[in-house]
């Protein structure tokens, strides 16, 4: 009598599996989404000193062909949840049919998880060494990513590893070329033009101690440009809402410099939610429901973290001189 093998547990599951763990990712990635588009605060636990998600949100990185990156996430992650649920829900009574299309999504998978899990790589890159943030949200999603490419591997028993492997270094060349094309015109500063001026990066010691009236003392001085972009600020009526403490926040006045954002200050664009400081104006904050420092309000949308001055001209509709002298 000849014994049947049996089918291996993470052959039966790993369909459901792969569709439950897209799920997560689209969930994650919707949201972001939607922050992104309406201009809310991502909920995510910021540490002093450290950029979170919201920073990441805001970054010229987070835009993709004008739509928000996390929508392409979404839908990458839904063609998953497609790609595993279809032969399971597949209504066919032929079984070659079902065959066929069992066949074909193991390989849109393979090819998915391939292409997410590159590009979620240098996502991380970014994240680690451009953006330098802490982004649980973004660290989830590769995570996924990186599942979803190990489930697919070995969720099924494949008749040709070589086959996978000459997949691998195709769909990876392709989606790491596409990648860097995408963002060829993002450089080190984040903006989305030609890079000027001197990058600054501010993060105070143990004993330099902000002043509760005007925080840390600016050192830049500004030029041209960014005192008409303050001036043009004032003129539409945006609002930025700081902490005394935050060291984001001072790192936001030295790209203006001293000059500029006297301009600032003294036309109220500024406003202090530190309820301790002599300015603070934390009802102010609340009404706005302002959950991190910087936030900008522009023409009725909120921008969260630290702005460089291109992308403040640019979601301002500011058109004059941008050779910045400072960016982030």
């Amino acid at each position: 009598m000849i014994r049947r093998r049996s089918t291996p547990w993470i052959h039966k599951w790993s369909r459901p599996l792969i569709a439950a763990i897209a799920g997560l990712g689209a969930l994650i990635t919707g949201y972001l989404t939607v922050e992104k588009l309406t201009g809310g605060s991502a909920a995510c636990v910021a540490q002093a000193g450290v950029k979170g998600c919201n920073d990441v949100l805001s970054s010229p990185w987070a835009t993709v062909l004008g739509q928000p990156l996390a929508l392409f996430g979404f839908l990458a992650y839904t063609s998953m949840v497609i790609f595993a649920l279809a032969p399971l829900v597949s209504k066919s009574g032929e079984n070659n049919t079902n065959k066929q299309l069992e066949n074909r999504t193991w390989w849109l998978l393979l090819v998915g998880a391939i292409a997410m899990s590159v590009f979620s790589g240098y996502l991380m890159y970014l994240l680690a060494f451009q953006i330098k943030a802490l982004c649980p949200y973004c660290i989830g999603s590769a995570l996924f990513s990186l599942s979803l490419l190990v489930l697919t591997i070995v969720g099924r028993e494949w008749e040709d590893l070589g086959q996978i492997f000459f997949t691998a270094i195709i769909v990876g060349m392709v989606t790491l070329i596409g990648t860097l094309g995408l963002y060829s015109g993002v450089n080190q500063s984040g903006v989305t033009t030609p890079g000027q001026g001197e990058k600054i990066s501010f993060l105070p010691s143990p004993n330099d101690i902000p002043n509760p009236e005007f925080g840390w003392k600016i050192t830049t001085t500004s030029g041209q440009a960014e005192i008409e972009l303050a001036r043009h600020l004032v003129k539409i009526g945006a609002k930025e809402y700081v902490a005394y403490w935050c060291p984001h926040c001072h790192e936001q006045k030295l790209l203006f410099g001293q000059e500029a954002y006297q301009i600032i200050e003294n036309n109220n664009i500024k406003i202090e939610c530190a309820g301790d400081s002599p300015k603070g104006k934390p009802d102010l904050c609340r009404a706005a429901n302002i959950e991190s420092f910087p936030t900008w309000i522009i023409n009725g949308q909120s921008y969260s973290g630290v702005q460089n001055l291109a992308e403040l001209a640019k979601i301002s509709g500011y058109t004059g001189s941008t050779t910045f002298k400072y960016f982030k």
